[in-house]
């Protein structure tokens, strides 16, 4: 058996398989890994493709579209490698770009989760906006990354190259993992639908007592806002909405709630900056994620005792001070913790 299993999830994606799948699996299959393509229900022809012009790409046909993270679970949960990666099917990879994430998962058992570094395809100088050189969790619970304040995106200079850090949260966009942790965790939360759901999962890898790190010796280029583009309001929505179920479900009641308050003056700041910009559907985005927020809180029934986010990189900072009223374009933690 193959140690590593990298995941594609697809659904009616046939261009952007076509554009990305042959690099892929060039730089992927070999003895030691295989090439998935976990596909959500297509009918655009995609497994036809696939199966026509990659035979030595694996499909898991999993019958009908389960949406991003139920897709991703029932493909972990059908397949047998010790080792998975979920890879984005907008990335373009590079020659060997996987070794390193096995490698260090191999040999570093309190690791749970790793990311390459994730550059931006279309100017592949800079970093890309999901993940970066790894993500951060700030004091109110906003996500940011190493190479990415916020809006703000650096050049990739070799500023975060060296020896693996601890982050708070991998991407999504190529998340290596162990498949038995990734179960035992509860995989993504299908709540969550789309955006997050892997930070949220990375906060209960923590919980779990594990490390999640990010890596500077593999890079891939990704795409991104390939099913939502920036400044869209659904994706604002979502990114609002599962900011805040991320924190209720992974804060004690008591601290939650405080924070949950001071979020609410947070984003009532977003919302009247998005109205003097006359950006009304994405101020309405907010509005709509409070109030979907408020009723999808109550599935949530068992809150943890334990509060972990002061363990979390990037919790002794205020991003979004920075940011925006001292208008920095970085930020780190007070303290990184490099391996």
């Amino acid at each position: 058996m193959k140690k590593l299993g990298v995941i594609i999830l697809n659904w009616n994606g046939i261009e952007l398989l076509k554009e990305f799948l042959p690099t892929a699996s060039k730089h992927t299959t070999s003895d030691e890994a295989d090439l998935i393509v976990a596909d959500n229900g297509s009918t655009d022809g995609s497994v036809d493709w696939i199966r026509e012009n990659h035979p030595e790409v694996k499909v898991l046909e999993l019958g009908e579209n389960y949406g991003f993270a139920e897709g991703y679970n029932r493909a972990v949960a059908a397949l047998d490698y010790p080792y998975v990666v979920l890879l984005n099917s907008d990335v373009e990879v590079t020659p060997d770009w996987w070794r390193p994430l096995l490698d260090l998962l191999e040999k570093n058992p309190g690791i749970g989760a790793v990311q390459p570094k994730i550059l931006s395809y279309k100017d592949r100088g800079a970093f890309e906006y999901a993940g970066a050189a790894g993500g951060y969790i700030d004091a109110l619970g906003y996500p940011w990354c190493r190479g990415r304040l916020f809006d703000r995106l650096e050049r990739d200079e070799g500023q975060y190259d060296g020896a693996p850090v601890e982050v708070a949260w991998a991407s999504g966009a190529c998340l290596a993992m162990p498949s038995e942790l990734y179960r035992r965790s509860g995989g993504l939360d299908t709540r969550f639908f789309a955006h997050m759901e892997e930070i949220d999962l990375c906060v209960r890898i923590r919980r779990a007592g594990l490390k999640v790190v990010a890596i500077s010796d593999s890079a891939v280029y990704h795409v991104g806002g390939a099913s939502l583009n920036q400044g869209n309001p659904k994706k604002t929505y979502l990114n609002f909405r599962n900011n805040l179920l991320l924190l209720h479900k992974n804060l004690p009641r008591r601290k939650g709630k405080r924070i949950l308050l001071l979020r609410r003056l947070a984003d009532t700041l977003a919302f009247g900056m998005n109205l003097l910009k006359g950006d009304v559907p994405n101020a309405k985005a907010i509005l709509k994620a409070h109030s979907d927020f408020r009723k999808m809180r109550k599935e949530y029934r068992e809150l943890p005792a334990e509060d972990i986010f002061p363990l979390l990189p990037g919790t002794d900072r205020y991003a979004v001070t920075a940011r925006y009223l001292l208008g920095k374009k970085t930020l780190e933690p007070k303290k990184e913790n490099h391996l």
